[in-house]
């Protein structure tokens, strides 16, 4: 379990709860033939059975959880109850923070989550600058030349160099940026991998030594050579916590550094992606970020914020958060079986008619205005909620505001086609390229 039981937090079943309700087999049946993603059987579950709902993939139940008071009683009130087994991307990230569990996920958790508070991430404000204004020289030069360039490809070298210097203290240079590609390509593959761990691991055994050999290049570098110029980073927080505590082996630093290249760079890549992709859709968002205040002033930054925000809420970094109930429970007034899969859905929860009215439209505004959204807790979580919620949360908006308030007053992205599908696997991406030339500013 990932944290002990506290008192009043023991699981019940209250004698009046009522069963989940259950969407028919048919439905499951139907959804199979037609071979459709799993996000399309869920859009219907939801719909026919409401917020919290029950349907059979296998022997177990599996649960669906969408309603915000359920959200928060999964995740943030009895996470002991409803756990988190292996996690999907532990091919890649092994025993890192994101896979591990009970007293070891304790540990490896408080050693990190002190660099992401506001005095830890202090030390990276720099770091994640220099990373804007590298990306934004490079947009200088595409429009100078007019050069047609990927800007999903653009948005993950800027999230790469981002945290890549967060954690070594130097800027990304272009061998490691070939080699740390696979990180997104073991990323992107992870749906698709045979379900044995042995035939998983060979499918990307290519990439996995890619990614070791960057890893243990980049911690013999720390162990061997002066930190950057912005001071020790991340991995030498790591290398130091290894004098004192024996679990800290190579393959756990190399687990964590890992760990925090995936979570740190593909999220926020993604994330920037679909805002660019919607801002073409919606031109006026743009002009209202820009006139929300001066260059630099806090009511400017509140409006890109907000731009981060209704993308995130749209395109929610972890869009599907499985957990599994280890015992009997009460949720909302229905019982939940001890065994039952749970399936908590950002994705849907988020577009919600009865939370968030004309849902499906991008309106930053949402996120301006007093009575612009839900005040549920349970209604916008985009990096989760409760104990295991995103460790990254407050470096990700740093970074995606950063790079944003150099990117929107200069240039506008002319799209010369669009991705038409969306690929729902560890995150949720446009399925295809992005490829754009810039057009001159519009203020």
């Amino acid at each position: 379990m990932d944290i002990e039981a506290g008192p009043g937090s023991l699981p019940y079943v209250s004698e009046t709860a009522r069963p989940v309700p259950e969407a028919e087999p048919a439905l499951v049946e139907r959804w199979r033939e037609e071979g459709g993603e799993l996000i399309e059987l869920l859009s219907r579950v939801r719909e026919r059975c409401g917020g919290i709902a029950a349907f059979r993939l296998g022997p177990a139940p599996t649960v669906l959880v969408t309603d915000p008071q359920a959200v928060q009683h999964v995740l943030a009130r009895s996470p002991e109850l409803y756990v988190k087994r292996s996690h999907r991307a532990r091919l890649l990230v092994g025993d890192g923070v994101l896979s591990a569990a009970g007293a070891a996920w304790k540990r490896q958790r408080r050693l990190l989550q002190s660099q992401f508070t506001g005095t830890g991430m202090r030390r990276y404000e720099h770091r994640i600058t220099e990373a804007a204004r590298t990306a934004a020289g490079r947009w200088d030069g595409y429009a100078r030349t007019g050069q047609t360039f990927d800007v999903g490809v653009e948005m993950r070298r800027f999230a790469l160099d981002a945290i890549w210097r967060s954690l070594t203290g130097h800027p990304l240079d272009d061998e490691t940026e070939r080699e740390l590609g696979a990180v997104a390509a073991v990323t992107a593959a992870l749906p698709t991998l045979p379900a044995g761990a042995a035939h998983a691991q060979e499918a990307v055994a290519a990439d996995l030594a890619r990614i070791d050999a960057a890893a243990g290049h980049a911690i013999e570098a720390a162990r061997s050579r002066p930190a950057g110029p912005d001071g020790p980073g991340l991995l030498h927080v790591l290398i130091d916590a290894a004098t004192e505590r024996p679990e800290y082996t190579d393959r756990l630093i190399r687990d964590e550094l890992v760990t925090l290249l995936m979570a740190g760079h593909e999220t926020t890549a993604t994330t920037l992606t679909w805002l660019y992709l919607l801002l073409d859709r919606y031109p006026a968002a743009r002009e209202e970020a820009l006139a929300g205040g001066d260059e630099g002033s806090a009511r400017r930054r509140q409006a890109v914020q907000a731009l981060v925000h209704e993308t995130l809420r749209l395109y929610p970094s972890a869009w599907l958060l499985p957990r599994h109930a280890a015992k009997d429970d009460t949720l909302a007034g229905h019982a939940v079986e001890a065994g039952s899969d749970i399936l908590v859905c950002p994705y849907l929860t988020h577009r919600d008619p009865e939370l968030w009215p004309d849902p499906e439209r991008f309106d930053p505004r949402r996120f301006l205005t007093p009575d612009g959204r839900p005040t549920h807790p349970g209604a916008y979580f985009p990096f989760g909620m409760g104990p295991r919620a995103c460790l990254g949360l407050q470096f990700a908006l740093r970074e995606s505001t950063a790079l944003l308030e150099r990117l929107l007053p200069a240039h506008t992205p002319a799209f010369r086609s669009v991705p038409t599908r969306t690929a729902y696997g560890i995150t949720v991406r446009p399925d295809g390229p992005a490829p754009a030339t810039l057009k001159p500013p519009l203020v």
